[in-house]
């Protein structure tokens, strides 16, 4: 059980409590219940420490589900975020940052997220900042005119972006694009869409500074896949 809902969370508090409470009350004072006492109570400090400290504002660690971070990220790596990152910093092209979904992300690939309500937490590159220009042409990733080092994507980007990739899209106050390195293969800001008012969609392709969860720091999880996240 990964402990990702809030209901779990509180379950698992209150059995800690439920415990506290009814540990005293089982017969006499003895060896083996003081050690329960004394279990309990590191596992309810423990609990408290880890979900309203720790995994709020400090870290957490996040499995990956597809392959669209490819080949940096794998399916069933698991991975430590650091929460408080942008908290200090400022994000930076070529981070990988997990952050919550935008809307447009469901709207473009509906299939996958049928449910408009779900909250849904994203892993990609981040590409590009406020106030940058950015687009892609002949398969290649400019960024304020200068043609960008990408050696960590699986393949380049097979169709130009935005539209037909010869003019920039300036990037707004506070907000930010993001990519999958598995670029012809990720639900990513180069692909989402809004519904407007009559026929069509509208290209909706920012993150803003809010959504921005953390920054993906390490694998953990396989062994033999261990490493820093660059």
């Amino acid at each position: 059980m990964a402990f990702d809902r809030p209901w779990q969370i509180v379950g698992l508090i209150a059995v800690a409590v439920a415990l506290r409470l009814v540990l005293p009350r089982l017969g006499s004072p003895g060896r083996w219940r003081d050690q329960l006492l004394e279990f309990d109570d590191s596992l309810l400090i423990a609990v408290l420490v880890v979900f309203c400290v720790v995994r709020p504002f400090v870290l957490q660690t996040f499995y990956i589900p597809s392959g669209s971070m490819l080949p940096t990220l794998q399916e069933k790596d698991r991975i430590i975020v650091l929460k408080f990152w942008y908290h200090v910093q400022e994000p930076k092209a070529g981070d990988i940052v997990v952050f919550r979904a935008p809307k447009s992300a469901y709207y473009s690939n509906p299939g996958e997220n049928p449910d408009l309500g779900e909250q849904k937490d994203f892993i990609k590159r981040l590409v590009a900042t406020p106030g940058d220009r950015l687009r892609v042409f002949d398969s290649v990733l400019y960024r304020n005119g200068q043609p960008q080092p990408e050696p960590y994507i699986e393949w380049p980007k097979a169709l130009p972006w935005p539209g037909d990739g010869r003019e920039d899209l300036t990037l707004p106050p506070n907000q930010f694009v993001v990519m999958g390195d598995n670029r012809n293969n990720s639900n990513d800001s180069t692909r989402w869409l809004l519904p407007t008012y009559g026929p069509g969609r509208v290209s909706a392709p920012y993150v803003s500074r809010e959504m921005l969860l953390g920054k993906a720091c390490l694998i953990f999880w396989p062994v033999n896949r261990i490493r820093l996240l660059r």
